[in-house]
């Protein structure tokens, strides 16, 4: 018996003298633990404390199932202290290096894969480019015109084009620049897009003169008599209406995107 009471007293002894841990009973006995176990570690880790637990207590909580209405917001609280009671500073520095170091794996992966996504997309785009430039923009005209009875000017575009490719085409995709020699930044950039009717067979010449909206870009727009047109083709639609070399550009903002992530992850 006496060694019972003994190994008891021990026992009680050393869970007394152990390492102070949160307690999530109640609100209270939380705020009253954390503050025992931040004064127990050095000055200078109490501040890494709060952010481990600040990290494990919104871990466990969905927000998603509490927009949803999956959750009560009025049970949140108590999830976030069943997910700390019982811990010491150092259990919950564990968890939280573990919590963090899977998180850092997810985007690492993600990030990967977003990057192979863009190489993909960059290398289709380069294609592209080289299919593209087969549909030649021979002339390329911007001005506006008279219209009577208006207070306003019409807008007319004007496009002689040849299909050097080997498809038939039924719109084409373009974008416009109108600039002025000498000047850096342009008047106009914006894209526009013609439906041809009838298509265009391989080999096939034609000349438009287009009209854009008078409440678009185009029609807002009131460069100077020097100003030039210069017509970059983006995409061709094919007989079945579908984009014949991709319509997935590689922008400037999917470089800068690119370039970002290599950075970060350049292996």
């Amino acid at each position: 018996m006496r060694k019972i009471i003994a190994a008891a007293i021990v026992a009680i002894l050393l869970s007394g003298c152990g390492e102070p841990r949160i307690d999530g009973s109640s609100e209270e006995a939380f705020h009253k633990s954390m503050s025992k176990v931040a004064e127990s570690l050095p000055e200078e880790n109490r501040k890494q404390f709060t952010a481990d637990v600040m990290l494990l207590a919104f871990q466990n909580m969905d927000i998603g199932k509490v927009m949803s209405g999956k959750q009560r917001p009025e049970d949140v609280p108590g999830i976030m202290l069943s997910s700390l009671n019982g811990k010491t500073a150092a259990e919950v520095s564990a968890e939280a290096s573990r919590v963090r170091e899977a998180r850092a794996m997810r985007e690492k992966e993600q990030a990967l894969s977003e990057i192979s996504d863009l190489m993909d997309k960059k290398r289709k785009s380069e294609l592209a480019k080289v299919e593209l430039e087969k549909f030649e923009v021979l002339k390329s005209r911007y001005y506006k015109r008279k219209v009577e009875y208006s207070f306003m000017d019409d807008s007319v575009i004007e496009l002689n084009v040849r299909n050097g490719t080997d498809k038939a085409v039924s719109r084409a995709f373009f974008k416009g620049t109108i600039s002025s020699p000498g000047r850096s930044v342009p008047w106009l950039v914006e894209e526009f897009n013609h439906s041809i009717a009838g298509g265009m067979e391989p080999g096939e010449s034609q000349s438009w003169s287009l009209a854009p909206n008078s409440f678009s870009a185009w029609g807002k727009v009131n460069p100077p008599t020097d100003a030039v047109l210069t017509v970059e083709v983006v995409r061709l639609n094919g007989a079945d209406g579908k984009p014949i070399f991709g319509d997935g550009e590689f922008t400037e903002r999917d470089a800068d995107r690119l370039e970002s992530l290599r950075k970060q992850y350049p292996n």
